[in-house]
């Protein structure tokens, strides 16, 4: 993805994972991920914005766990799928399809706030960053888990851009005026090998 995503290019985004979505169940399984559970276990149940939510493992985890959930993701396939095991679940939360490069939280907050492994260009992931950042109540918390930088020569998995994926640098550069609690490089141990993954914590003061 190049630094001048324009609309049309969103359609095609929106599109290809649409494809993605409709010729796989769970395309990225239905445990929620590991670093986001060590995270959230032990915070107190409250609202949480699920950005990039897919499917909605990590939003159906977070809802049993007592958490009034929203999750956003740009697939409309992969938010009625949501919407559909929520439902058959008995699970209470809220899935839309919105651009996350246009969508701004004007002026709701979560207590907490995550982002995992939503990958975008370097033009679009301070957009994004940003309004991510605004959704963060007074006193809460943002995570994100994505690909580290060096998943890409060392790693298994994600994106096969370099571009695409993240420092730690980065990371303390777009959230600046949030409190760092952990930016820190991490292994994940998958079927195909280990996965080269970056978790950040912030919170807002």
């Amino acid at each position: 993805m190049s630094d001048t995503v324009t609309a049309m290019d969103i359609s095609d985004m929106r599109s290809s994972w649409d494809a993605r979505y409709e010729a796989k169940g769970a395309l990225w399984g239905a445990v929620p991920n590991q670093f986001l559970v060590d995270i959230a276990d032990v915070l107190e149940p409250g609202t949480a914005l699920d950005l990039g939510c897919g499917q909605g493992r990590n939003s159906f985890w977070l809802a049993s766990r007592g958490f009034m959930v929203t999750g956003l993701d740009i697939s409309p396939v992969a938010i009625e799928q949501a919407r559909t095991v929520a439902a058959e679940l008995e699970i209470d939360a809220s899935f839309e399809s919105v651009d996350l490069t246009t969508w701004d939280p004007a002026g709701r907050v979560w207590d907490l706030v995550t982002l995992t492994y939503l990958h975008l260009s370097h033009e679009r992931r301070p957009v994004v960053h940003g309004a991510a950042k605004r959704a963060v109540a007074p006193g809460g918390r943002l995570v994100v888990v994505a690909h580290h930088l060096d998943n890409f020569e060392n790693g298994v998995g994600g994106p096969p851009v370099p571009e695409l994926l993240f420092t730690e640098q980065q990371l303390a550069d777009d959230f600046a005026d949030l409190e760092i609690l952990r930016n820190e490089k991490v292994t994940r141990t998958t079927d195909e090998g280990d996965a080269i993954d970056l978790v950040f914590v912030a919170v807002r003061r």
